[in-house]
């Protein structure tokens, strides 16, 4: 099967990365950013260009949801497989004569961080059985953590993804903005950090709450409040107080 990645972002890396791995070749990634795609091209030795799509069995596009629909347009042939990999978008996103499809890998993507792509859970959708197993097939090869989904349960998988990791993530960046501001080095927090998410791994989330909220410490919460200066923090502070207050009845 002949693969082109349209992308030059995270999530097009490394899933050329990932085909690369396990010697699934790549016949060229095709995007508009020329200085990304030399960079992936180089590293991985996958032909590029930024003008011509080259003929391909498979098309997967790999980019932000907004160009999904554009970007597929560019896709002429019509015995061939298109996917995206979007969460958040139907395949039917995907305008075109050819088959289309759905291929979600649910992580969150760094160029700079190394992932053990094996561990990736792939979601997976097609118009039909024959695509769906060659989706599927492809995934194997480079996760032990392949399922079926259809964009009405994946749309949820996408949104618990956004309250596990990019709000989570965005609470680190305020929580750093604090240290930064009180010039305490943002390192003293990372054992914490990591104890706070190695832990969910052995305790249901709701029973491993802890903190003045959960404790219903008004004294506290109310010091912290006096402390925060921020607007938009206290904000922050104040809703997520509030959240937990209301999970535990209290």
């Amino acid at each position: 099967m002949k693969i082109v990645i349209l992308g030059s972002g995270n999530v097009a890396y490394h899933l050329a990365k990932a085909f690369a791995e396990k010697n699934i070749p790549v016949a060229q990634v095709f995007g508009r950013n020329e200085k990304d795609l030399k960079e992936i091209s180089a590293q991985l030795e996958i032909p590029f260009s930024t003008e011509k799509l080259e003929d391909a069995d498979f098309y997967l596009l790999a980019v932000n949801d907004d160009a999904v629909t554009d970007l597929s347009k560019k896709i002429l042939k019509t015995n061939c497989l298109v996917a995206h990999t979007s969460g958040s978008l139907p395949k039917e996103a995907l305008e075109g004569h050819y088959r289309k499809a759905s291929f979600y890998p649910l992580q969150t993507f760094s160029k700079s961080k190394p992932l053990n792509y094996s561990e990736i859970p792939f979601f997976v959708e097609a118009e039909n059985l024959p695509d769906l197993e060659i989706l599927e097939n492809l995934a194997l090869k480079i996760s032990t953590n392949v399922m079926k989904s259809d964009f009405e349960k994946r749309k949820y998988i996408h949104l618990t993804a956004v309250f596990a990791c990019n709000f989570v993530n965005h609470l680190f960046a305020r929580a750093k903005e604090i240290s930064d501001a009180q010039h305490i080095p943002f390192e003293y927090f990372l054992p914490l950090i990591k104890e706070t998410t190695e832990k969910i791994y052995e305790v249901e989330p709701k029973l491993a709450q802890t903190g003045p909220a959960v404790r219903n410490d008004e004294r506290v919460l109310v010091l912290h409040e006096q402390l925060i200066a921020d607007e938009e923090h206290l904000k922050i502070y104040k809703t997520l107080n509030e959240s937990i207050k209301k999970m535990y009845e209290l």
